[in-house]
């Protein structure tokens, strides 16, 4: 078949690599210079620099990891890191995730979490029903000590808005429950330890995280069009025209506002959802600083409040790889999420490293560099209205012979992994499809 992939992101390489390997005729688009799209990288004066953000590279299926390390480079073009995570509490370093860290916290807060926690964990077992929107189920999971502490500052820090508004069910899956004998173990002073399938990540020792795609474009034995906007699909009969050119099938991974312009075949109220699907924007900051000592060994740090600053995570990153900083260099990355009402002067930038400053994660003299990306597709907006909406959409495109998927090209709340996963299984359907001659609806897990 000759297939048209939309968009030259991790998604949509991965799976023109698979169906080249198959034999296809894959014909990427790709509106920018170059692939990469949330895992792009710069070299900016020395200093490598990812533009969405700390990816790191892991995964809980071993073959997605394997691939990923392979896409790399190999297992010797890789650094493997041990994970330590804090969150910057007030005056405190807290290990991370925050449950398992109570016992670092002064005595009247471990007993305030306590207290709402088992509340919380009583409350439950009486069936108390979940709640529809995420303020209320912090509560109702975390209880009302955790609530206050850190979940409610943190979340309303990274999602910019009223956590009453955001739906719950984003959550289901993706934040592990810790074991009570965990949290009242840490409470004591003895070890307890989270988010586990974490505890190791890797990442390119050279080039920043777009190495990934890179590995994933070289040898691929796909057609990648750089710099060639999406600027019309139509379907036509057993087919479809991209910008005018025949091809058997469509796959787009395009954050579905950008290319639903020019998605021809749309009913109107599917385009309505779609233009209803608003992003939550990210600003990246990196921060270059000259070294009298070697940073400390953490992987990035948490900063739940206000005061500081806007930054919600600081990462360590030139403890990610050497390479990532000159010698004698560290590197920061801060990412500020936002609503598009941010705007990354000179004067918010060093408003940002002296908020650091203050918060003890760096020291502000030593600062060489900053350098500011702009990402406006970075988070999914998890209103209450999200999870209908996105289904009517998905709806369509999964009885419309495209198929749609990606983070922003389904609207998944998905690691760069499980991308790399959902190629993978978008390859196997395709498979199919060509074994039988027969459109089917996709069956996605």
């Amino acid at each position: 078949m000759k297939i048209a992939i939309l968009g030259a992101g991790i998604s949509g390489t991965t799976l023109a690599r698979l169906l080249a390997g198959d034999g296809h005729r894959v014909v990427v688009l790709e509106k920018s210079d170059r692939a990469g799209g949330l895992c792009k990288s710069q070299l900016v004066d020395g200093f490598t620099f990812d533009e969405a953000g700390g990816h790191i590279m892991f995964s809980k299926q071993r073959p997605v990891l394997d691939w990923m390390i392979e896409r790399a480079g190999g297992a010797d073009a890789v650094v493997r890191t041990e994970r330590n995570t804090r969150i910057r509490w007030h005056d405190r370093w807290v290990p991370y995730p925050f449950e398992n860290g109570v016992g670092a916290l002064t005595k009247d807060a471990i007993v305030d979490c306590l207290e709402g926690y088992i509340e919380a964990h009583v409350q439950r077992r009486l069936g108390t029903a979940c709640p529809e929107n995420f303020h209320d189920w912090i509560d109702w999971r975390m209880g009302s000590g955790f609530a206050r502490h850190f979940m409610v500052p943190y979340n309303e820090k990274i999602w910019s808005c009223d956590l009453r508004t955001m739906s719950s069910g984003w959550v289901a899956g993706r934040v592990p429950e810790a074991p009570m004998r965990d949290v009242l173990a840490s409470a004591v002073g003895l070890a307890s330890e989270g988010y586990t399938h974490q505890s190791v990540f890797w990442f390119p020792r050279r080039g920043g995280f777009e190495a990934l795609v890179t590995g994933t474009v070289q040898g691929g034995g796909f057609e990648l069009r750089v710099g060639t906007p999406v600027e019309h699909v139509r379907r036509t009969g057993e087919g479809f025209t991209v910008n005018g050119e025949d091809f058997d099938l469509v796959v787009n991974t395009v954050p579905l506002p950008l290319v639903e312009p020019a998605l021809a075949d749309l009913p109107e109220p599917v385009r309505a959802d779609i233009r209803e699907l608003r992003p939550i924007s990210l600003v990246n900051v990196l921060i270059g600083v000259a070294l009298d000592e070697p940073l400390p060994d953490l992987s990035w740090v948490y900063l739940p409040f206000p005061e500081q600053g806007p930054a919600n995570r600081v990462t360590y990153f030139s403890n990610y790889a050497p390479d990532n900083a000159p010698e004698g260099h560290g590197s920061f990355m801060a990412e500020v999420t936002h609503r598009g009402d941010v705007s990354p002067t000179k004067e918010w930038v060093d408003d940002l490293v002296q908020n650091l400053g203050r918060a003890g994660l760096l020291r502000p003299e030593q600062v060489v560099l900053t350098h500011t990306a702009q990402s406006e597709f970075a988070y999914i907006d998890q209103n209450l209205a999200f999870a209908d909406r996105i289904a009517r959409v998905r709806d369509w495109f999964d009885t419309s012979g495209m198929i749609t998927f990606g983070r922003f090209g389904r609207y998944e709340y998905h690691n760069s992994d499980q991308c790399i996963a959902r190629a993978q299984e978008v390859h196997r359907h395709i498979t199919e499809i060509a074994r039988s001659g027969e459109p089917a609806r996709p069956q996605f897990t």
